[in-house]
């Protein structure tokens, strides 16, 4: 056997390696990152390519969003989203459901991409991730040369590919399940048992540190009377809008759930009392005028309000136990004292 075929079948052996990693994945692996990470570099390995990327697919928005890269530069990778146009070079590769390849943009009419022409890419290969008619990705290879590129070596990706969309399928259903386990499906809020473990967490983390951490519980006033005034649901509507305002209110670092019932707690880690009630205080009062807003259509005449408790730690409670006490407290005394109220210990 000559230098070239020992070369060849080096390749080639190198080339199923790769597939095997992505075979493993798929069985072993349940979180999307890691096994689009995986197939990412074992298809660069496959095909020689120094730089790609894998974009996901929703077919109801009709927009791929960037989840993976390697070898690009950060103003390639800014733009992670983008909308496929129908009759655009996009569209085309997803609709064949083939390997596309170019050997030299610069000697390709057709290819006038103004982000990859001032990346420097100058071969490239998309790969259309489908299962069965069903579009979930496309696995992007590029190079910043002039490339040709071998049967074998394509026939290899191809195979490779299969893999990977099986492999991403697996692991968004697992994550859509895990999503569906820990939110609301009215609110679409955290729920009570993600709540529980977070809080829990936090609670941990700010021991451990000597860092402060705040609650706060909110109570939809009267609610069942609501209800029972005017149905069901429009409580739902209620307890919906009722989420994205408090939503909308909250930093990036805060979270909110729907606690159970008309109940909804916020966490606000490293925040001290006196700015948890600020922020307590802020989204009562967001709710009082903009609830009328929404729910004209349903009362006539007025919107809901909330009773608030606000509590941190440690000054009311150290672990989760009383620390929960201290907040569910002060909120019903709330809305013991006249509702619509923000309670708190001190300040």
């Amino acid at each position: 056997m000559n230098n070239a075929s020992d070369s060849r079948l080096i390749e080639q052996v190198d080339g199923l390696k790769g597939i095997l990693n992505v075979a493993q994945v798929v069985v072993s692996s349940l979180d999307l990152d890691e096994v689009l990470q995986n197939i990412l570099h074992s298809a660069m390995a496959v095909m020689g390519m120094p730089a790609g990327s894998i974009a996901l697919y929703d077919e109801n928005s009709s927009q791929l969003e960037l989840r993976a890269h390697a070898g690009l530069s950060k103003q390639f990778v800014a733009l992670d989203q983008w909308r496929v146009s129908p009759g655009g070079l996009t569209h085309e590769i997803l609709d064949r459901g083939e390997l596309f390849i170019i050997k030299d943009t610069e000697a390709t009419d057709f290819f006038n991409n103004p982000l990859a022409i001032k990346e420097g890419i100058r071969s490239l290969i998309a790969a259309p991730l489908k299962i069965q008619r069903r579009t979930i990705g496309v696995l992007y290879l590029d190079d910043f040369k002039p490339r040709e590129f071998f049967e074998e070596k394509l026939e290899l990706l191809s195979v490779l590919t299969s893999f990977a969309t099986m492999s991403i399928d697996h692991a968004r259903l697992y994550e859509k399940t895990t999503q569906l386990a820990c939110t609301d499906g009215l609110t679409g809020l955290y729920n009570h048992r993600q709540f529980k473990k977070n809080f829990a967490d936090e609670v941990a983390r700010a021991n451990r540190y000597n860092k402060t951490l705040s609650i706060i519980l909110f109570d939809v006033d009267d609610f069942k009377k609501f209800n029972d005034t005017y149905g069901h649901p429009n409580g739902d509507i209620v307890l919906q809008e009722m989420a994205t305002m408090l939503h909308e209110l909250l930093r990036d670092c805060d979270t909110i759930y729907r606690y159970g019932g008309e109940e909804f707690v916020a966490l606000l880690p490293e925040t001290a009392l006196p700015e948890a009630v600020k922020v307590a205080e802020r989204m009562r009062i967001f709710v009082e005028t903009e609830s009328p807003r929404y729910l004209t259509g349903i009362t006539k005449t007025h919107g809901v309000t909330v009773s608030v408790g606000v509590a941190s730690l440690p000054d009311d409670g150290s672990d989760t136990t009383l620390l929960f006490k201290s907040v569910d407290d002060l909120m019903y005394q709330a809305k013991g004292d006249g509702k619509n109220k923000v309670y708190h210990n001190g300040l």
